[in-house]
């Protein structure tokens, strides 16, 4: 299979949880780089819906080492969640799951910050899941997080996290007029998540460079998508982290020479969370229409998506900025019953037409799309198991994908289980 980065390449929910449990099968390890439980991935097995925050999706297939990277943050009672949630589905953690002692640890003033800005800032508001992942990245970029090792030494912990609290709570009272946290309360608290959390520490760098020289194959989850990373993305509508698949290395410790290759997930359509541009956002009434079909409503806070046609501007850009060698086309059946299909060629502002990603986030909000106008199939495609036999618009739909975004389709899913899947 070789090391194989899995990268979205829209603005998150492209489908990447499906697509990862299919590849797990045929990895050793299966690891999370960035991100924290803001993201959710679904996979459906055997019927069953599965919708994991925090733990790689690898976890679901048998003898497969799952490794939460020192890219992601970690709320500790949303990890011991996660983990009892899979054990009551039969699906065993304790000899599969490592993480990392450098991750960094997301604190109850870090999910309270996140909110008190969201409502202070309402007018640049940009969507947060209110789980506190911005404020522990602003810690950790500022070099006064606490991590993993942390906790794990209890003088050590004590001595940042009063000095955390000293400032949090200083925040708190005379920007918020809010109430403060206890340090004792919250020191004993986090050292009885250390306590459960102890038996799956380890250095996540060695781990996988001691895989690598064994010749096992390692496969990169990542989390939400290109254009909300926090350099490639719309920003300021983005998340706290690099989605891209530059992630990969900076979020577990292996270099970018191990990288054999990058897959990008886009959804045949696309779909966003929260505020931001949105250039091929749908009408209400095709809103409703493709919401409802594909079910798109957010794995981790519920919130509805917003939809619009398959945007070829943003699918450039990421293949560019991840170095993407092949593609997975997800939920190609939701546009089924679709008499006509768009695709968003290019932005027009002003004039000008743009065919290339602009940074301007003037641009993305007041641009008009160029479309070009696309036949449907008008059937069921969700039984199909070979590219040859979808319908003849269907092809042609995928074929002037991959042309668009100069790069190969590898998977097509049509439909949520995982037999629902072409390889081509």
């Amino acid at each position: 299979m070789s090391n194989t980065v899995i990268v979205g390449a829209q603005w998150g929910d492209e489908g990447k949880g499906k697509i990862i449990d299919i590849l797990s099968k045929d990895a050793d390890y299966v690891v999370r780089y960035q991100g924290g439980n803001n993201a959710g991935h679904t996979v459906v097995v055997a019927g069953e819906e599965i919708i994991l925050h925090l733990i790689p999706s690898g976890i679901l297939h048998k003898n497969k080492i799952c490794v939460i990277g020192n890219g992601v943050v970690i709320d500790p009672q949303a990890l011991l969640d996660e983990i009892e949630y899979l054990r009551c589905r039969g699906i065993k953690v304790k000899n599969n799951l490592r993480i990392s002692r450098n991750a960094h640890i997301i604190f109850p003033y870090h999910k309270i910050l996140d909110k008190l800005r969201e409502e202070k800032f309402r007018k640049t508001k940009i969507g947060t899941t209110g789980r506190g992942i911005g404020p522990c990245y602003t810690d950790k970029f500022a070099r006064c997080g606490i991590r993993i090792a942390d906790i794990l030494n209890k003088k050590v912990f004590k001595e940042k996290l009063q000095c955390n609290m000293r400032e949090k709570n200083e925040v708190f009272r005379r920007v918020y007029k809010h109430k403060t946290f206890s340090f004792r309360a919250t020191y004993d608290q986090y050292l009885k998540f250390a306590k459960k959390i102890e038996p799956f520490v380890c250095d996540c760098a060695y781990l996988l460079n001691d895989a690598l020289k064994a010749k096992k194959d390692i496969l990169f989850e990542g989390a939400q998508g290109t254009h909300l990373d926090i350099d490639h993305g719309t920003y300021p509508f983005v998340t706290s982290s690099n989605a891209t698949a530059g992630g990969a290395c900076v979020g577990s410790g292996l270099g970018p020479a191990k990288i054999d290759k990058v897959i990008g997930v886009i959804k045949a359509y696309t779909t966003r969370v929260g505020e931001g541009p949105f250039p091929t956002e749908f009408s209400a009434q095709l809103l409703k229409q493709i919401r409802n079909r594909g079910k798109e409503f957010g794995a981790t806070t519920g919130r509805p998506r917003r939809c619009g046609w398959f945007d070829a501007v943003i699918g450039r850009h990421a293949v560019i900025v991840n170095g993407i060698e092949t593609i997975a086309v997800t939920k190609l059946d939701v546009l089924d019953m679709m008499p006509k299909i768009k695709i968003c060629v290019g932005y027009k502002y002003k004039g000008k037409v743009f065919r290339h990603f602009p940074a301007d986030i003037e641009i993305l909000w007041k641009a008009k799309p160029i479309y070009e106008e696309w036949p449907g199939w008008m059937e069921d495609i969700t039984r199909t198991k070979y590219f040859s036999k979808l319908p003849k618009n269907a092809r042609k739909y995928l074929e002037r994908l991959a042309q668009l975004l100069e790069t190969r389709i590898e998977i097509i899913s049509v439909g949520s289980e995982r037999n629902q899947t072409i390889f081509i």
